[in-house]
């Protein structure tokens, strides 16, 4: 009886316990951008708050805001999920000018990547660090037949 009674309990109280399962993982394209916007956007928007207002560089947007630009990830060349991003980019009241960094996002490790070029290389580059580019980085495997 004191099994029973215990089993019931149980299963009570795990009733109101929600899925972890289904809070714990963020669809995808929300994910990619919240990793856009916490390890792009703002380490940019503090970097250029540090820069002198007299520079000869082009000033800093008002505004930046990240899309993904795809719903599902796409392999590439290592079998590595990858998922591409864009920024635009407003300066003043004017429309948003689009597409202004592109590059993508991998699942697996949250490593960015921007286009520079031709190539892709670490989003360190634009905070300043001297990194190479990236052979095969976002670049998605040929289709198999």
């Amino acid at each position: 009886m004191k099994s029973l009674r215990w089993l019931c309990s149980s299963v009570l109280v795990l009733s109101f316990v929600p899925s972890l399962a289904s809070a714990d993982e963020p669809s995808l394209p929300k994910w990619a951008k919240r990793r856009v916007d916490e390890g792009l956007l703002k380490p940019l928007a503090a970097m250029e708050e540090k820069n002198s207002r007299f520079s000869r560089s082009r000033p800093p947007p008002r505004e930046r805001r990240a899309r993904v630009t795809q719903s599902t990830a796409t392999l590439d060349n290592k079998g590595q999920k990858f998922v591409p991003f864009a920024v635009d980019v407003r300066f003043g009241s004017s429309e948003w000018r689009e597409n202004d960094l592109v590059g993508c996002v991998y699942a697996g490790t949250g490593a960015l990547f921007v286009k520079s070029g031709d190539s892709y290389r670490p989003a360190a580059f634009l905070l300043g660090k001297d990194v190479e580019p990236v052979a095969g980085a976002c670049e998605a495997a040929p289709a198999r037949s």
